[in-house]
């Protein structure tokens, strides 16, 4: 067999592969309209989205908001890059001109709208009295808070002029055509990019208990807009239609398709707090090397989902989800031979650097890992291990991807 960790990363990158706009979205057009076609996008894959829109029906009108160092240029339709996971002025700015697009459409239009991952924190425009200051305040808070991605969407859609289906809402009486990539775990399309264009069931009440919960500390216009009526999400919408054009367990399947050892799924939207999440999975792989079940090795155990990562205060490292997942792993596997993984997010950025997670195995250096441990150091451990994973901006998102492979 090939070595453990080339079939791993082969594995990865046919998971990303199996997610690429180019690759899935012209499937999911319809036949283009001959009234006037406005494009609106938001998330890390949206620019490559717009341009795989833009292949399949040529130049289009629009703009599109994505991440620093993620733009694709288009024919047509605008690009604006601005800052993820923490929103800055370029965002709101973007922000407030594609919801001014949408409030310009009438009955005979038609809306695009490209939504995939990140697109909450590049789509940011605060309920009136939310500064954008407030806002960066607000996901700082989040982000740190140990919620998960349903919870923080929760609140941030509730403090929002445009999340929880306002844009929708805005654009009508336009006929709303959604293309989601999905990033959340069980693709639910209220959570990717904070729901823009799609019904929101959640409740203010239910954001003012989720800040309670994890007694997060926020300014006082959140807290203002949390109890204003005003703010309550849109719990229906008329003429929008979404297609999902990408999936996490898609792409899990993807990366199984090309493994050539067999292959245990074990979910496409495992949570929990990261480093425990990966001790729980090293004692699966012991017990699957031990005992041969619920598969016998030679095997991979693929696992997705989004994981969560509480900071304490002194917490002084850098990292992100995944790397914390192998750190947990490595732990609980102590250096037991014969196991190998990989841990990455699909779209090539764990937490906020711009490496994609990490390779391990029985022979990595583990001298450290502790002292990483306490400062939550992921990143700084694995470079100082040669052990990262660096792709660069892969222009999709669909989460993470893990795999253990049991010699």
């Amino acid at each position: 067999m090939t070595a453990p960790r080339h079939v791993l990363r082969e594995m990865f990158d046919a998971a990303v592969a199996a997610a690429l706009p180019a690759r899935t979205l012209a499937a999911h057009l319809p036949v283009k309209p001959a009234g006037r076609v406005v494009v609106v996008g938001a998330g890390k894959a949206s620019a490559a989205m717009g341009a795989a829109l833009e292949a399949a029906w040529g130049p289009c009108e629009g703009l599109i908001v994505t991440r620093y160092d993620h733009a694709v240029p288009c024919a047509g339709i605008e690009i604006v890059e601005a800052a993820h996971p923490v929103p800055d002025q370029a965002g709101a700015d973007a922000a407030a001109r594609i919801l001014g697009l949408a409030q310009g459409l009438g009955e005979g239009d038609l809306m695009i709208a490209l939504i995939s991952g990140g697109g909450s924190s590049l789509l940011s425009l605060g309920a009136p009295g939310v500064s954008l200051t407030d806002k960066q305040t607000l996901n700082r808070v989040l982000l740190a808070s140990g919620a998960s991605i349903d919870e923080m969407n929760c609140v941030r859609k509730h403090v929002s002029a445009i999340k929880g289906g306002r844009l929708a809402a805005a654009a009508y009486p336009a006929r709303v055509l959604t293309l989601v990539i999905s990033d959340v775990p069980g693709d639910d399309p209220s959570h990717i990019a904070s729901g823009p264009t799609v019904p929101d069931a959640t409740t203010l009440q239910q954001a003012r208990e989720i800040v309670a919960r994890y007694r997060m500390v926020l300014p006082d216009s959140v807290n203002v807009a949390l109890n204003d009526a005003a703010n309550e999400t849109p719990k229906e919408l008329s003429r929008a239609e979404l297609r999902m054009i990408a999936t996490p367990m898609t792409s899990l399947r993807a990366g199984q398709a090309v493994c050539p050892l067999p292959c245990l799924i074990l979910g496409d939207a495992i949570e929990g707090e990261a480093r425990e999440v990966g001790r729980a999975m090293a004692g699966i792989a012991l017990s699957v090397r031990q005992h041969g079940v619920p598969i016998a090795p030679p095997c991979v155990l693929l696992s997705g989902g989004e994981t969560t990562v509480t900071l304490p205060a002194d917490a002084t490292g850098r990292g992100g989800r995944n790397v914390e997942f192998l750190m947990g792993l490595m732990d609980g596997l102590d250096g037991a031979p014969g196991i190998h993984a990989i841990a990455c997010d699909t779209d090539g950025v764990d937490g906020a650097a711009e490496v994609a997670g990490a390779l391990i195995g029985p022979d990595s250096d583990r001298t450290r890992l502790q002292a990483a441990m306490q400062a939550y150091d992921g990143h700084g451990f694995f470079a100082s291990i040669d052990a990262q994973v660096i792709t660069g901006p892969t222009l999709t998102n669909v989460n993470d991807f893990r795999a253990i492979l049991i010699e």
